[in-house]
C-alpha cells in the first residue's frame, strides 16, 4: 500500500506552465484543460457586467482567472482554487498579495463546463463553504442559469436560482440588474 502524499504550495509552484489549470484540494492535485471558447466568452460577459457595477460604486474589486486563491496553505491540508472570477468587497482587499489571493474572497464565481461541473458541484464547493467564502456563484451555460449560494452556518443554501431576459440583483450586489441572458454566446 502507497502512502498518500499531500502536495504543498511549493509543490504547486513547480507544476509546469503548460495551458492546463491546476489545483490543490486538500493536498491532491487536481489538473483539468484549459477553458473552451465559450466558457470564456460567458467570463468575459460576466467580469464586464460586475467589474462596471463594482467599479461604478466603488464596491471593491472583481478579478478573473487564472488567479490563485489559497484558501490553506499548511504542510497537510493545501487547498489552492483558480474560481473563474472572483470579488473583494473594500474589507477583505488585504487578502490579495503578491503571490496571490491569500484568504477568502466575498464571493467565487465557478463557470461549469463537461469537464469541471461535477468538482466544481461538489468538491470545490465544499472547499469555499470550508474556508469561508461567504457566496458562490454556478454559472451554467449549458441551462442558462445562475445559481447563488449563501454560506450560512458552515455550509452553503441556495439563494437565488437566476435565468432569463429580466434584469435580477444577485447576491452580494444590491442595483446590480444582470440580465441572465446577456451571458450566453
Amino acid at each position: 500500500m502507497t502512502e498518500h502524499v499531500a502536495l504543498t504550495y511549493r509543490d504547486y509552484t513547480a507544476l509546469p506552465a503548460d495551458g492546463k489549470r491546476y489545483e490543490i484540494h486538500d493536498g491532491d492535485l487536481c489538473v483539468t484543460p484549459a477553458p473552451s471558447p465559450q466558457h470564456q466568452i460567458v467570463s468575459a460577459n460576466l467580469f464586464r457586467a460586475l467589474d462596471a457595477h463594482v467599479r461604478a460604486q466603488d464596491l471593491g474589486l472583481v478579478l478573473y482567472a487564472p488567479l490563485d486563491v489559497i484558501l490553506s496553505d499548511r504542510d497537510d491540508e493545501t487547498t489552492i482554487l483558480q474560481p473563474d472570477l472572483v470579488y473583494f468587497d473594500r474589507g477583505r482587499l488585504d487578502v490579495i498579495r503578491a503571490r496571490g489571493v491569500e484568504g477568502a474572497p466575498t464571493l467565487a464565481i465557478e463557470i461549469l463546463s463537461p469537464t469541471t461541473a461535477a468538482i466544481d458541484r461538489n468538491t470545490k464547493r465544499a472547499l469555499y463553504a470550508r474556508y469561508g467564502v461567504p457566496w458562490l456563484w454556478l454559472v451554467d451555460p449549458e441551462t442558462h442559469s445562475i445559481e447563488v449560494y449563501a454560506r450560512r452556518a458552515g455550509a452553503y443554501a441556495l439563494a437565488v436560482h437566476a435565468s432569463g431576459p429580466q434584469p435580477v440583483d444577485l447576491p452580494p450586489f444590491v442595483g446590480l440588474g444582470l440580465v441572465p441572458s446577456s451571458l450566453w454566446p
